[in-house]
């Protein structure tokens, strides 16, 4: 698979997803590259921490590319490997705008706030835009950050099912402590105690494992 994660709307948790998903497909035993394709290299400093407390070992190869040279680049090195996970977003970036050219399914996380939910009709004309080069790309929202409770999560499903292009997650993932506690760790919540969380993160995996 060959998988984007990002969301022209920052803040909303595509990096932790991102690293989270190419643990967990290492994890299956196939060959995993991470492309931290944020200029932020929030990617890039997690595995140098995770590196550092597993021998070096992070259990993927991890990269840094920007702009063009994410889509030339994952051209060339999907060959090499079972699965690409490509860290882009947080604002309208040449970054994001190459991901989605080369990208299978873009993963598109989404807080149920307003104004969140609000900013994926801009992702979605990205990802229109972009299925005019590669136009088999899929497009699954994920609400993330979710709460535990109450409306917000069912308003903001809503919304996003009428947004023309995008499909949405059949799962959530609620907002957790283990994720950020995880990650200061160098972990993913697989590696983590919290069930709740592995599964959110598992269910996740399940759904991409159907659309490749």
């Amino acid at each position: 698979m060959i998988l984007a994660v990002g969301n022209v709307k920052g803040g909303v948790g595509k990096t932790t997803l991102a690293v989270n998903l190419a643990i967990a497909l290492s994890r299956q035993g196939r060959d995993v590259l991470l492309i931290d394709g944020d200029e932020q290299g929030t990617a890039m400093a997690f595995t140098e921490l995770r590196s550092a407390q597993r021998d070096g070992k992070p259990g993927y190869t991890a990269v840094a590319l920007h702009g063009k040279a994410i889509r030339d680049q994952t051209r060339q090195l999907a060959p090499k490997y079972a699965d690409i996970v490509i860290d882009v977003g947080g604002r309208d970036t040449g970054s994001l705008r190459a991901a989605l050219t080369v990208a299978e399914t873009v993963i598109i996380p989404v807080q149920p706030r307003s104004f969140d939910v609000w900013g994926v009709d801009q992702t979605a004309e990205l990802v229109r835009d972009a299925r005019q080069i590669n136009e088999h790309l899929r497009a699954l929202a994920v609400l993330n950050n979710a709460d535990s409770q109450g409306k917000d999560n069912e308003a903001a499903a809503e919304a996003l099912r009428g947004i023309d292009g995008i499909e949405l997650a059949p799962h959530v993932i609620i907002r957790r402590k283990a994720f950020p506690n995880a990650a200061a760790s160098g972990l993913s919540v697989l590696e983590y105690d919290d069930p709740k969380a592995s599964d959110e993160l598992t269910q996740l995996i399940d759904v991409l494992m159907v659309f490749a």
